[in-house]
């Protein structure tokens, strides 16, 4: 998973003007990086153009996702992502910067406004912060916790059991539980195993 590109752009009424943006093309061969970069700025001010106010998009360009988000006030931000990476936790990166970036940033400059002009310098810690989503954003983190938790429960359940043995037939076989709560076993399992996952 892997953050290339972030971008603050002012969508004008025909074309779209980069405000500031920052990129991180350590992956890249350096000889390619000025080219990699040219086009990853005229991609993002293309797909701020043509992008409606107060929409969200995600558009796919190759192996990369660029997301979009176009304020209904005309500042719009594009993420340029691998596909791996979780859209939601972009959305939230473009959600952060550009109110951070409008309460820095007077919106009388954003029209006539260059990435040498525009006193903000954020972008670089938040592209290097969100670099990891389970990092820079909660729910990516919890729903990572969990997922390992789930892992930890199913394989502890399962080296409880004997080799060969069920949990069924441990339910039924046992002295401990009444019937009603055999019977309750039962519904629950019939219930959940359309949602099993094994």
């Amino acid at each position: 998973m892997k953050l290339y590109s972030l971008s603050v752009l002012h969508k004008g009424s025909t074309k779209a003007n980069l405000l500031k943006a920052a990129y991180d093309l350590s992956s890249f061969s350096f000889f390619q990086r000025s080219s990699i970069q040219e086009f990853m700025t005229f991609t993002s001010a293309l797909i701020v153009e043509r992008s409606a106010l107060g929409s969200r998009a995600s558009v796919k360009e190759q192996e990369y996702l660029c997301h979009v988000y176009v304020r209904n006030d005309n500042l719009g931000g594009v993420v340029i992502a691998d596909s791996e990476y979780p859209s939601r936790v972009c959305f939230t990166l473009l959600d952060k910067v550009l109110d951070e970036f409008s309460r820095q940033v007077n919106s009388i400059d954003w029209p006539s406004g260059s990435p040498a002009t525009v006193q903000y310098t954020a972008l670089d810690s938040h592209l290097a912060k969100y670099q990891n989503p389970r990092e820079a954003d909660a729910m990516t983190k919890v729903q990572a916790e969990l997922d390992e938790t789930k892992i930890i429960l199913h394989s502890t359940m399962e080296s409880l059991l004997e080799r060969g043995e069920k949990l069924d037939d441990l339910v039924q076989k046992s002295e401990h539980l009444g019937n009603q709560s055999k019977a309750f076993y039962k519904t629950a399992r019939k219930q959940n195993s359309c949602c099993e996952i094994m």
